[in-house]
C-alpha cells in the first residue's frame, strides 16, 4: 500500500514542519508567512517521480491551482484574471519540457501563451545556447569559451534587433575577479574589479567583505562616464 504523510509547515519568519499523520496517502503542506499562506496537497503517483499537487491560497479566490510533475518536467493549470474585464477569470496553462539531445539539454517552456525554446549545449571549454520564442520568432545565440581556468569569454547575439553583448572575465585569484564588457543596446562599455567571491557570501570573502569598482562608459557620451562602487561587509556578533 502507498505510504502518505501529511506535513504542516508553518512559517513566521522561522520554519517549522510537523507530520499529522502517518497513514494517510497523500501530505498537506501548511506554509504561512505574516497574513498570506497558501495550502498545497501534494499525492505521489506511481513513484515518487511522479506528482500531483493542488494548491491554492489563502483566503481563497476560485478554483485551486493544479500541478503534474513528472521526470522530464510539469504541467500546471491554473486561475487567472483577464486583463481587459473585472471579475473574470480564465483558465491559463503554462509547463516546462527537459530532455538530452545530442550531447545537450533541450528545454520547452509554455506561458502566458508564449512558447521559448532552448538548446543547451556545454563541454569543458565551450557552451552553445540557441533560443527562439514563439509566436514573436525572436531568435538569440549565446555562445562561451573558456581558454584556461582563470579566462572565460561570452557573447550573445539578439537576431531579431542586431543587438549583441560581450564579456570577459579573468580570475586573478580565488577571491579576485576583473571584467570587462560592452552591451549595444544601451551603448554603454564598463569594466570592473571583483573582490570577493562575485556568487558567494560576505562570511567566506577576505576579512568577510565583498567590494566591486565598477566604471561604466556610455559610447555616445564618454564625458558621462561613471565610477560605481558596491561594498557589503558582515559583521558577527
Amino acid at each position: 500500500m502507498m505510504s502518505r504523510k501529511t506535513m504542516l509547515c508553518s512559517r513566521l519568519g522561522l520554519k517549522s514542519c510537523q507530520d499529522s499523520s502517518s497513514k494517510l496517502p497523500s501530505k498537506s503542506r501548511y506554509c504561512f508567512k505574516a497574513q498570506q499562506g497558501e495550502v498545497a496537497m501534494v499525492a505521489d503517483l506511481a513513484g515518487p517521480a511522479y506528482k500531483f499537487e493542488l494548491s491554492s491560497t489563502l483566503p481563497s479566490i476560485g478554483m485551486p491551482r493544479a500541478t503534474f510533475k513528472f521526470p522530464l518536467g510539469e504541467v500546471s493549470l491554473e486561475e487567472k484574471d483577464e486583463e481587459e474585464e473585472e471579475h473574470k477569470r480564465t483558465l491559463s496553462m503554462s509547463g516546462i519540457l527537459r530532455s538530452h539531445i545530442l550531447n545537450g539539454v533541450c528545454t520547452a517552456q509554455y506561458n502566458e501563451e508564449k512558447l521559448d525554446l532552448r538548446y543547451a549545449f556545454k563541454d569543458e571549454q565551450m557552451t552553445f545556447i540557441p533560443s527562439i520564442s514563439l509566436p514573436s520568432n525572436a531568435f538569440s545565440c549565446a555562445f562561451k569559451r573558456r581558454f584556461n581556468s582563470a579566462d572565460k569569454l561570452s557573447y550573445c547575439y539578439y537576431f531579431d534587433s542586431n543587438n549583441w553583448s560581450v564579456v570577459y572575465k579573468h580570475m586573478v585569484a580565488k577571491d579576485y575577479k576583473l571584467k570587462a564588457g560592452y552591451d549595444s543596446q544601451v551603448r554603454l562599455g564598463w569594466a570592473s574589479v571583483w573582490v570577493g567571491d562575485e556568487k558567494g557570501k560576505a562570511k567566506t570573502a577576505p576579512m568577510k567583505m565583498k567590494v566591486q569598482l565598477m566604471l561604466q562608459i556610455p559610447q555616445d557620451d564618454i564625458k558621462s562616464s561613471a565610477l560605481m562602487f558596491h561594498v557589503k561587509k558582515r559583521w558577527d556578533i
